[in-house]
């Protein structure tokens, strides 16, 4: 088998491991997500293709930076659901945020000289 189709595979079942765990027990699904599995899993995987400590330094920095648009996301929902808001018009409203965030975060990173 291939190591894309074994990174695809392993990636894969993270996310259906958090969500099983997250029915059980939403508290310990949210741990497991916030641990940055996948973040750790590219970094390995990248330097296992390139041996470039450059390159790993780089998607860290990049990866830290790109994590901090995604903090409102995880105010929004719970604040809106709590208050009694339907799921599907919050999320697309925290992923609209997010995403318009993610751009803002990009176009500020590129003026610094950080291409993407």
């Amino acid at each position: 088998m291939s190591a894309l189709a074994v990174r695809a595979i392993l990636t894969a079942c993270l996310v259906v491991l958090i969500a099983w765990v997250a029915r059980k027990s939403p508290n310990l699904g949210g741990l497991i997500a916030s641990i940055p599995l996948i973040s750790t899993l590219g970094m390995i995987w990248l330097w296992n293709d390139t041996h470039d400590t450059a390159k790993v330094a780089d998607y860290t920095a990049a990866a830290l930076i790109f994590f901090l648009p995604s903090i409102p996301m995880f105010v929004i929902i719970p604040l809106l659901l709590r208050r009694g808001y339907d799921f599907w018009p919050v999320l697309a409203v925290a992923l609209a945020i997010t995403m318009a965030l993610y751009w803002l975060t990009s176009r500020i990173a590129a003026s610094y000289g950080m291409e993407l």
